[in-house]
């Protein structure tokens, strides 16, 4: 099978809807971008805005002049599909259904979401609570094209997600029942303790990645260094190379046939100058 072209990759970043998610996908365009990241809504607000048929016919128009493909939504940061507090869970599960809406009308490809976070309550319920969350969407789910990837996260405080256990712990339970995946987070990995700054690393995590959760299940990638050292919980981006995992993960990773080809969106701090660079710099690596 032939490989695809350096130019064809799907790499994109995390790109402005401000004033319509048309917005996102232009913002992309100017910055070479073959995919985009956005927010369907506000990202810190429980209810976000319904879309007007307006902006989904722009959206529309725009996904076609650009011929931006295989878009990712984050969800919004309130969102905590493990939360131990009922009304906290009741409004998370709620927001979350919203979201999904958005990402059917908008016939988006990914929904990306951070697992969730335990608070006052054990690991092991905040993961059993997530995959409750998830099975109540089973009927909405079905009805649009968009798959729900879990985000691999640094472990910060409660969170959870960054063990490969507690992913695999969630796919195992809801992939038969909803279309469920993994986006990995580079910075989020390697603060989580998984060294990926060399080949031998990446085909380290890689074998375990498939191992504990399987590689069918890993979509696409988040792909920020790190401005914290390896194992230290602390998630905060860097520019690509400018960080502590450094300019080989990046190689290695537009080199590896098990990555290659995954959609790959930045969300490096400094913004579309920075990432129409970083977009030209990865195809150069592939």
């Amino acid at each position: 099978m032939s490989k695809i072209s350096p130019d064809q990759l799907l790499i994109g970043a995390h790109t402005s809807a401000q004033g319509g998610p048309h917005n996102a996908l232009l913002e992309g365009q100017e910055i070479g971008a073959t995919t985009i990241q956005l927010f369907t809504a506000n990202q810190k607000t429980w209810n976000g805005k319904k879309l007007t048929e307006e902006a989904i016919a722009l959206w529309e128009q725009s996904l076609e002049s650009t011929g931006i493909k295989n878009i990712m939504s984050h969800d919004s940061y309130l969102i905590n599909l493990g939360s131990p507090n009922p009304e906290g869970l009741q409004k998370s599960r709620h927001a979350f259904k919203e979201e999904l809406h958005r990402c059917h009308q908008l016939k988006i490809t990914f929904l990306n979401f951070h697992p969730g976070a335990a608070l006052d309550s054990s690991e092991e319920a905040c993961l059993q609570t997530i995959v409750e969350s998830l099975l109540e969407l089973e009927s909405l789910a079905s009805q649009g094209p968009t798959r729900l990837l879990l985000e691999s996260t640094a472990g910060q405080g409660s969170s959870v997600g960054n063990r490969f256990e507690h992913l695999a712990y969630i796919v195992d339970r809801v992939h038969h029942k909803i279309p469920i995946g993994v986006c990995v987070d580079t910075c989020h990995a390697f603060a989580a303790g998984y060294d990926i700054s060399t080949l031998d690393g990446w085909k380290k995590v890689i074998k375990e990645f498939d191992q504990i959760v399987g590689l069918k299940h890993l979509y696409a990638l988040h792909v920020n260094d790190s401005l914290k050292p390896l194992g230290s919980e602390v998630d905060r981006h860097a520019p690509l190379g400018k960080g502590l995992i450094g300019i080989e993960c990046f190689k290695t990773m537009m080199e590896l046939p098990e990555l290659r080809e995954l959609p790959k969106y930045l969300e490096t701090p400094d913004g579309p100058p920075l990432w129409k660079e970083e977009i030209k710099m990865l195809r150069e690596f592939a």
